[in-house]
């Protein structure tokens, strides 16, 4: 197939990438060059920067495609200039929406593809949602063959998954923990979590495309695995070899603190239990199972971003933030008692 990506190298994408690259497909990257480096060398490269559209529109001039999968749309406007550049040139346009986007509160931890899209916590999973209903309806009115995946938790190998980190990432967390230093998990880490190599995510994804009945759909793509915050960071600790030393702290107090935006990272999602219920995406790809566990994964990552510096990425501003609230925390302990 003629596959195009906007994007293509994320942290979701790369490994869709390398996995239609390995079955031969003749696939395009539309991206500004800045992260190619890696790609196999049977991937075709269109540099160019799609929010200047009519300089894109020259470069994809008589160019059509069986898919289209767009990795960089944020907001409605993104998909309108979607919709005008590919617009009746692709047989599928597979648009990457969030799963963070889901209702919450929950009613129910099990989510299917019929929980509501309703988070009033973060703006982010509004805008996702209001880019999903742009498509839909240019599905129904224009017939646009748009398919949404919902990924929630999606992590490889450059950076390790957590519930609380700064700026610039994982790093500095997994710093903490070599250190014996005290990390702050939010809660209590007992709250169940689902997180998704993007190897196993890319699986599912590639098994989507082409398919008729994917067409006019949503799914969401997950692990089948739910594992509470202490297991994700104890497998952190685990893969580093020390002792972890976890200091809990509530996430509605994290959110309280100006400091860092965690009312929608964490109440508007990653402080929720959720278990995702795979089975609609499975009727379409029966063969699709997520086969690394969140505890291999996080050894897998560890071990990569050990081994090369470029992935570690210090963050003294986060790491002085730390200290400051656990010390604070503290203060406010002795104090009341």
């Amino acid at each position: 197939m003629r596959i195009l990506f906007i994007g293509g190298t994320g942290t979701i994408s790369m490994a869709i990438t390398r996995l239609l690259a390995q079955q031969g497909h003749e696939l395009y990257l539309l991206n500004r060059g800045s992260r190619n480096a890696d790609l196999p060398e049977n991937v075709r490269t269109i540099i160019a920067d799609i929010s200047y559209e009519q300089e894109t529109a020259e470069k994809l001039a008589g160019m059509d495609f069986d898919c289209v999968g767009e990795f960089i749309g944020f907001v409605p406007q993104q998909l309108e200039r979607d919709f005008r550049l590919f617009g009746g040139r692709t047989k599928q346009f597979i648009y990457i929406s969030s799963a963070s986007a889901y209702q919450k509160p929950p009613t129910s931890y099990i989510i299917t593809e019929e929980t509501p899209l309703e988070n009033p916590y973060w703006e982010y999973s509004r805008n996702k949602k209001a880019c999903e209903e742009y498509l839909m309806e240019r599905f129904r009115e224009d017939g646009f063959p748009v398919t949404i995946v919902r990924p929630s938790h999606t992590y490889d190998e450059r950076s390790v998954p957590l519930g609380v980190h700064g700026r610039n990432g994982s790093w500095q967390v997994v710093k903490r923990i070599m250190e014996g230093k005290p990390v702050i998990i939010h809660g209590d880490g007992s709250s169940l979590w689902t997180i998704t190599h993007n190897s196993d995510f890319a699986k599912a994804y590639v098994g989507l495309i082409g398919d008729p009945r994917a067409i006019g759909e949503a799914f969401h793509i997950t692990s089948d695995e739910s594992v509470s915050w202490n297991e994700i960071y104890h497998a952190i600790a685990d893969a580093l070899g020390v002792e972890l030393k976890p200091y809990y702290v509530s996430s509605q107090t994290l959110a309280d603190m100006s400091d860092y935006d965690f009312v929608g990272s964490l109440i508007g999602d990653k402080a929720n239990s959720v278990h995702f219920d795979n089975s609609k995406v499975r009727a379409i790809v029966p063969d699709f199972k997520a086969e690394i566990t969140a505890k291999e994964g996080i050894r897998r990552t560890v071990e990569n971003i050990l081994a090369h510096p470029e992935y570690q990425h210090p963050d003294e501003e986060f790491d002085s933030w730390c200290d400051r609230v656990i010390a604070a925390l503290e203060k406010a302990k002795k104090d009341f008692h």
